[in-house]
């Protein structure tokens, strides 16, 4: 049988390692009906004995064998085969497993349970590609998991192979995510585990500097530029140099300073503000954002040819409701936090973590962390129940009656109860800059979306329901993406 992508008339052999029985078998009928030849087994001294002997053209390995791991079995490989293609699965689904793959010359890593036509494309990839050795890296030793970032779902696990694949590269990365979310601590990874690990990483939140300050503060500016300017200054560029710099809102940034910046990234050099002489500038840039940045290119609020410099490798993180599988393991985390601060031990009962995985988090991982902290400060049990977390979470139950028994909560105090815990789910009980829109943008899907469900949606009707001409409705079903359906009568 003819295998795609291969030229030299050879049916090349895949050699497998997993000392689970059932992987192996069916890992042995999926590349098999690929017509490819193949040979496994449990242990990493026989995959060892037949690489070494020149046997195999690529290699699909597991971390965890009997005998050895995985990856203390890669370098050697790497040094005698530079050019086989090794491919590493993992049921101990963790970035730094990622990482290390990477690191140490995988060609692709894959967390269990795997994906099998996945597998077998990337079998299929790494056979079909030219042949070139693995790029030499700079290892990061047995104690540099200093980054805790901390799950086990799905969409963490994508996040680690992005990040593993990075981790040799410049690229230009945007992180977009709910506040909360863990976006700077994507941007320490990608620079605590790439190229630029020994330089230095330097952040700027784009909303906690007064908008006439930022150029001033990216690119620093000379002695008597503007009033106040008494001395110069050096930018985070200069302080970043050989680094990563981390934009963090990017979203916030005025169209002056994007230019500036777009400039930058075109040309590798800059001006301070007030300065005449080009500067060049060597650093890896990391934008972060919670806004819908293509909005604000529609709205003519982000240059659009700075929105695709900055968009190079996008990455998106999800919201703690989106992972819920990984709560047991942030709060049990956040709970060892607090004990190495000096806070008592704490556990956390069944019906309470089954809880926490239910709410709804608005101020995501942030707020859980937030929620622990004043667990393990303020109460006395050593075991956490669930009485205990729903004085913490729930509101006060709120009731909308046409008429007759307790008093109704108006909309205006439910959203204020809303904000309120929105608020204390920050540090410094202040959430990002842009609450206005942000708020309103909230409010404005669900409000349309139930509006159009009452008029079985019917835009001209939902359009005199809501006061806006149905131009305006039908644009903004468009940009937030709603889906209109008709009611059959």
């Amino acid at each position: 049988m003819a295998v795609p992508g291969v030229s030299d008339g050879n049916t090349p052999t895949i050699l497998i390692a997993d000392d689970d029985r059932a992987i192996r078998e069916v890992l042995d009928r999926a590349i098999g009906r690929l017509g490819y030849h193949v040979r496994s087994t449990g242990n990493a001294a026989t995959l060892w004995r037949w690489v070494s002997g020149g046997e195999g053209d690529l290699v699909i390995t597991d971390v965890m064998m009997p005998d050895e791991n995985g990856l203390d079995l890669l370098p050697r490989i790497k040094r005698i085969r530079p050019e086989m293609p090794i491919i590493v699965m993992s049921a101990h689904n963790t970035l730094m497993t990622a990482v290390k793959a990477a690191e140490r010359g995988a060609y692709e890593y894959l967390p269990k349970p795997f994906d099998l036509k996945e597998l077998t494309t990337v079998v299929q990839r790494a056979l079909t590609l030219p042949k070139s050795p693995s790029a030499e890296t700079n290892p990061l030793g047995d104690g540099d998991d200093k980054v805790p970032l901390i799950g086990r779902s799905p969409a963490m696990q994508e996040i680690y192979r992005v990040l593993a694949r990075l981790m040799g590269t410049d690229l230009t990365v945007m992180i977009t995510g709910e506040s909360g979310t863990g976006k700077e601590l994507v941007a320490r990874a990608l620079h605590h585990y790439g190229k630029r690990r020994n330089g230095p990483f330097v952040a700027i939140n784009m909303a906690a500097i007064p908008r006439e300050l930022i150029e001033s503060e990216l690119f620093g500016h000379e002695k008597g530029a503007f009033t106040g300017a008494a001395a110069r200054s050096v930018g985070r560029f200069q302080q970043a140099e050989g680094g990563t710099l981390f934009l963090d809102e990017i979203g916030d940034m005025p169209l002056e300073a994007q230019t500036r910046l777009l400039r930058v990234l075109q040309q590798g050099e800059y001006t301070t503000v007030g300065g005449r002489s080009p500067i060049k500038t060597d650093v890896r840039i990391v934008s972060a954002t919670h806004r819908d940045l293509r909005q604000l290119v529609h709205q003519g609020l982000f240059r659009e040819d700075l929105f695709y410099r900055l968009n190079v490798v996008p990455l998106r993180l999800p919201p703690l409701r989106e992972r819920s599988e990984d709560i047991p393991d942030l709060a049990r985390h956040f709970l060892n936090q607090a004990v190495a601060q000096g806070l008592p031990a704490k556990l956390m009962d069944g019906e309470a973590m089954e809880f926490l995985k239910r709410y709804r988090w608005p101020g995501n991982v942030r707020e859980l962390e937030n929620l622990i902290r004043r667990l393990a400060a303020l109460y006395a049990e050593e075991v956490i129940g669930l009485d205990v977390v729903k004085a913490e979470l729930i509101e006060p139950e709120i009731q909308f009656r046409a008429g007759g028994g307790d008093e109704p909560v108006s909309l205006s105090v439910a959203v204020e109860r809303h904000l309120a815990r929105y608020f204390s789910a920050h540090d410094e009980g202040l959430p990002p800059a842009g609450l206005y829109d942000r708020i309103l943008r909230e409010v404005e899907r669900p409000l349309i979306e139930i509006s159009l469900s009452a008029t079985r949606g019917n835009q001209i009707r939902a359009a005199e329901l809501l006061g806006l001409n149905r131009n305006t409705l039908r644009k903004k079903i468009r940009d937030l993406d709603i889906q209109v359906l008709r009611s059959i009568k």
